[in-house]
């Protein structure tokens, strides 16, 4: 098997962002491994994806026959090692310079093929960092950065730092093309990539406006749904992300560039103090019922 042909794909991290790669690598044919903390947290993130699938079946986008196919694809685990034989891995942990640098420490370690792509998920922080902290191994590490929800939206950021391999770069652009199916752009190593580097400020100029009292919620979210023709509004899609990873980007973005736009509102850090991270706590900007 040439060093391109991808087809045991590990994925640590089985929150939506994880189950999602996860979910489509299966898709698309791939043996997969996704680790989780704890032997109920990949009992969760493994029924995660089933339910996604199934939800597939419901709406006629893929066969049942398929489907188990797929599920017969992926084993849940709370074992890193057994990351071992793969030959692309991603992590999709918490928005956490710390939490991502010990993951991919540790798959430095374990994974043993020395020409596995390593790869991040993360939303903002610069690739570079990580590549650095595994030494010998760093011109294996790129950025993959998916799209919530990761089955429906078909972009992929492929971030190179400074130490990345071109063949890398190219192997993992192959897999998200051909494998995958999916259409990816080329982003810098800044923090933020592109996608988010412009997105972040809007999603803070929007919080910021409700926070000073200047319009609702749904006039905010419907003003630019309907007269921008945005699929959907700004405050909205920051419940969708995840206040927690709005706030972790947004920290990053500031920390890096020191520019105003970047600074997270108080309204946010609030609100994340709080758990009230959107629609996987039931409630953030909006109370989901």
């Amino acid at each position: 098997m040439s060093a391109a042909a991808i087809e045991r794909v590990g994925v640590v991290g089985g929150g939506q962002m994880g189950s999602g790669i996860a979910e489509v690598s299966a898709r698309a044919g791939c043996d997969v491994v996704i680790v989780e903390v704890s032997a109920e947290a990949a009992e969760a993130a493994r029924a995660r994806i089933e339910k996604s699938i199934r939800r597939g079946v419901d709406r006629g986008k893929i066969t049942a026959e398929d489907a188990d196919a797929t599920l017969g694809r992926v084993r849940a685990t709370s074992d890193m090692t057994d990351l071992a034989d793969r030959q692309l891995v991603v992590e999709a942990v918490v928005e956490r310079k710390d939490a991502k640098l010990d993951v991919i420490r540790r798959l430095a370690e374990i994974v043993e093929d020395p020409d596995a792509i390593l790869a991040s998920n993360t939303s903002s922080i610069p690739i570079v960092e990580l590549g650095a902290a595994v030494g010998s191994r760093s011109s294996n590490v790129l950025g993959l950065h998916f799209f919530n929800p990761v089955p429906v939206l078909s972009l992929v950021e492929i971030i190179p730092s400074l130490l990345t391999k071109d063949d890398v770069t190219e192997r993992a652009r192959t897999f998200v093309v051909d494998t995958l199916r999916k259409d990816p752009i080329r982003a810098p190593d800044r923090a933020g990539f592109t996608v988010n580097a412009l997105l972040i400020p809007y999603l803070l100029s929007a919080i910021r406006m409700l926070e000073q009292g200047l319009a609702s919620a749904k006039d905010i979210d419907e003003g630019m749904v309907k007269g921008c023709a945005h699929p959907m509004g700004p405050l909205a899609l920051s419940d969708l992300i995840g206040l927690d990873t709005v706030l972790g980007v947004a920290e990053t973005l500031y920390d890096e560039q020191r520019e105003q736009l970047f600074a997270p509102p108080a309204l946010l850090q609030r609100l994340v103090a709080a758990g009230r991270l959107g629609r996987k706590t039931g409630n953030g900007l909006y109370d989901y019922d």
